[in-house]
């Protein structure tokens, strides 16, 4: 087989692997009927996947149809279609025996059909497939792969029929069908000991942990641990099982962010804000957290929280309104990010007054790509933050979810608060679109309100603010 003009060399123990594996016995049949091959990243898997369909399809099931499935995350034609597409291509030897080739489906003169379909059941009952083959398992996630798994079960009528599958490991409580084959695996019996591999029944597994390839080296390993989180780095290159759901944080990385003589400034209209609102009126907390830059670095600004309750709601144009209203008097307002949920009213009446609102709903795709953004910030060490307590301790309950395109904020706990990490990372993600916007040039201009309570450039009650919170930060910022 050739791959980018190669000769394609097992390794030893992949040898040792597939001699195992695909053995025929002395009537010509396959030992296993399902082959789960998963080991880390970057160990040719699929390469090898695509060795498979190629070896069923030319030598050992002429006349049947090899399919491949893509999973949730990939189009109708998968990476091991493409792979086995470009073998065939490159090899004189085997492009002779190709009837028609197209993006999806290949036709050998041996009336072998090699067929990429996508993660969908429909229209595939009835098949009769001597390969079905699978790559990353770990991202067949939804009912409808589950059940193009389950209809794509080896053929009792033909002599070798068989499921193959490579993967590395996937997310606990995510990841069920191939979490369910490997404790099948594992509640079976080891083969070897010094290499990774079981068999129970028709099931063999080899699920390998260790990097055996000759370019998988140190200088490799250091530069993605420096680039993947950790969880990723556990599940990628050490075939780990991880939780989708891990602290946002190291603390310690947190704690390196914060400068002991930074503090919220004072109001300068120089200063350009950008503003994160988290509002709640009954039961969470409700939050505004600023950021601004000095100097191209982000800077944690002024920021204060609430506590409502049932016998007490929020009163937002008391509260957030009003704070909202004193820090635009008194720097200059890039921009307020708001969840439109719970503070639309408040976020109309804002704008008429001349505050630069804008909607930022918290769903998924907003969610990731703020809590990436100040996951990625604290990691850096890109951000500086003052002392404070109860924002530590937010940080040290906020949880992160790996979406696909990133870490989605959460929380483990019903009763945990984040609401001011956020509005912090709402904040952050807006200043890292925008960059340093430099020196505030012009205020933003507050209308007066209907009761006259607003005046424009009035700025004497925010300084004041600002400086009992430095001498009493509890009783200004610890809530109402």
């Amino acid at each position: 087989m050739l791959d980018g003009g190669q000769l394609i060399r097992f390794l030893p123990h992949q040898h040792k692997v597939f001699e195992k594996a695909l053995k025929l016995d002395q009537d010509g049949r396959l030992p296993y009927s399902t082959i789960l091959y998963s080991c880390v990243k970057k160990s040719g898997k699929t390469t090898l996947n695509a060795c498979v369909a190629c070896w069923f399809a030319y030598e050992l099931a002429p006349g049947t149809e090899i399919i491949v499935a893509a999973n949730d995350l990939e189009q109708a034609a998968g990476r091991v279609y493409r792979m086995a597409r470009n073998f065939i291509e490159r090899n004189p030897i085997l492009y002779s025996e190709v009837m028609s080739i197209t993006q999806r489906e290949i036709t050998l003169k041996n009336g072998t059909t090699i067929k990429a379909i996508p993660s969908d059941a429909t229209g595939e009952a009835g098949a009769n497939q001597s390969l079905s083959s699978f790559d990353e398992l770990w991202g067949y996630t939804s009912e409808r792969s589950r059940r193009l798994f389950e209809e794509l079960t080896p053929v009792p009528t033909l002599k070798n029929s068989a499921r193959f599958i490579s993967t590395y490991a996937g997310y606990v409580g995510e990841s069920d069908l191939l979490e369910d084959l490997y404790r099948r695996g594992k509640s079976g019996r080891r083969l070897w000991t010094r290499l990774p591999c079981w068999e129970n029944g028709r099931l063999f597994m080899y699920w390998d942990s260790k990097p055996r390839m000759p370019w998988q080296t140190p200088e490799y390993y250091r530069e993605q641990r420096e680039d993947l989180r950790p969880i990723a780095f556990m599940r990628l290159h050490r075939n780990q099982w991880v939780s989708s759901e891990n602290a946002l944080f190291d603390m310690a990385k947190w704690d390196a962010c914060v400068d002991k003589t930074h503090k919220a400034p004072l109001p300068d209209k120089n200063i350009r804000l950008f503003i994160g609102v988290d509002a709640s009126v009954k039961k969470d907390r409700s939050a505004v957290v600023s950021v601004y830059f000095d100097n191209g670095r982000l800077m944690l600004g002024p920021k204060r929280w609430w506590q409502p309750s049932r016998k007490h709601p929020m009163d937002l144009e008391a509260t957030i309104e009003a704070y909202l209203l004193q820090l635009a008097r008194g720097f200059t307002v890039q921009a307020v990010l708001y969840d439109p949920f719970q503070f639309h009213r408040s976020a109309t009446t804002l704008k008429r007054q001349g505050l630069p609102m804008r909607e930022f709903p918290q769903s998924v795709p907003n969610l990731t790509q703020m809590g990436s953004t100040l996951y990625d910030l604290v990691e850096s060490k890109n951000i500086t933050l003052y002392p404070c307590k109860d924002l530590r301790g937010e940080a040290a309950v906020a949880v992160a979810k790996e979406r696909d395109r990133g870490l989605q904020i959460t929380k483990d706990r019903s009763g945990d608060k984040i609401d001011q990490i956020v509005a912090l990372a709402m904040c952050a993600f807006e200043a890292s679109c925008c960059g340093d916007p430099g020196p505030g040039v012009g205020e933003v201009h507050i209308q007066r309100s209907a009761g006259g309570d607003y005046e424009a450039g009035a700025a004497t009650d925010l300084e004041q603010l600002m400086v009992d919170f430095w001498d009493n930060p509890g009783e200004h910022y610890g809530g109402w």
